[in-house]
């Protein structure tokens, strides 16, 4: 599994030609992994060696796919926190030592998958030279965005925290990522799309975080959520009910008989996010409902008009964000009526 990854598209055709692929040169291999990662150290560990380095890329929305080995034993370090990323490590041929939570460290094989949050702890490994990695580097905020939009809250470190095994053999995870790549048109280096390219880092976050959760022992059906204090409870559902009325943070928190600065306080520290960000969200989602089920003849202004849109511009741009494709889009490619 992922043996043709970004080497060839689903047609069969070669992928990144005239492209950098591979390096001799301490100083581009070096520059690759501090593009691509983060930046880091690297040294290898045997003195003088050069390396013998894979270096292929390719993006699917803001997550980083790389076909990457350094071709000789190296140890990397160092890696910067500051940079926000979590990376995904996918051992295709070889060995790669990492560390886990409990102080003790793991020989990742072929077939195995290790996950690691550079941005809240630190991270090294050690490539035994004859490995060849297929790698993922996804920004720390768009996982938080993920957990935020399917389950309701943003999980605390003691999920983001966790260095770990995820997925061995044939899993799950590995099919998905030999799909992602077997969508990879070599004629545009790219998704077929941005809503195919949209969907896909979607799913990939999704599948990541569900994974890592599980094998972490962590239920994000029942986690943070049953936690929060009941006004925020309330205050969710009263924003899902009344999105469509366009209300303000204010209105909702003099509907539950508090302050806005309670409920902001709320939300931060048990959801992660601001209430603004969650009651934008709502509003959007029930946007793009009433676009999928537009009757002829409505247009995007009409419908945006009638949910309290009145700066359309800023509604499309944050549609787009959230979705992928413009509210007009939605509204042209809506299901067709019976």
């Amino acid at each position: 599994m992922l043996e043709h990854a970004l080497l060839y598209d689903a047609q069969g055709q070669p992928l990144l030609s005239g492209r950098l692929n591979a390096s001799r040169e301490w100083a581009e291999v070096n520059a690759f992994c501090n593009r691509v990662y983060m930046p880091l150290a690297a040294r290898p560990l045997v003195e003088g060696a050069d390396p013998n380095a894979t270096l292929r890329t390719l993006s699917i929305g803001r997550i980083i796919l790389s076909r990457f080995c350094f071709g000789v034993p190296t140890k990397a370090d160092e890696f910067d926190s500051s940079s926000g990323n979590i990376i995904v490590v996918n051992t295709m041929r070889g060995s790669v030592r990492h560390p886990l939570s409990d102080g003790a460290s793991v020989d990742t094989r072929p077939g195995d998958s290790y996950v690691v949050d550079c941005s809240r702890t630190d991270y090294w490994n050690v490539a035994d030279g004859h490995d060849l990695q297929f790698n993922l580097t996804i920004p720390h905020k768009l996982m938080e965005e993920t957990a935020q939009r399917w389950y309701g809250f943003v999980p605390e470190d003691d999920l983001w925290k966790r260095r770990l095994v995820f997925g061995c053999g044939h899993s799950a995870w590995l099919s998905l990522l030999d799909y992602a790549t077997r969508s990879v048109d070599a004629q545009s280096d790219g998704i077929a799309s941005p809503l195919m390219e949209k969907r896909m880092e979607e799913t990939l976050c999704l599948e990541l975080l569900r994974g890592w959760a599980e094998c972490s022992g962590l239920n994000l059906e029942t986690g943070a959520r049953s936690a929060a204090p009941r006004y925020v409870r309330e205050a969710e559902q009263l924003m899902k009910e009344q999105a469509h009325k366009a209300p303000t943070v204010t209105d909702i928190a003099s509907q539950l008989g508090i302050s806005a600065r309670s409920l902001s306080e709320g939300f931060r520290r048990f959801r992660g996010i601001t209430p603004h960000d969650y009651l934008t969200a709502q509003r959007l989602d029930g946007l793009r409902r009433a676009l999928e089920e537009a009757l002829p003849g409505e247009t995007v202004s009409s419908i945006a008009a009638e949910r309290g849109y009145v700066n359309l511009t800023a509604m499309t741009a944050g549609y787009r964000r959230r979705f992928g494709e413009s509210p007009f889009q939605t509204l042209r490619n809506r299901p067709a009526r019976l």
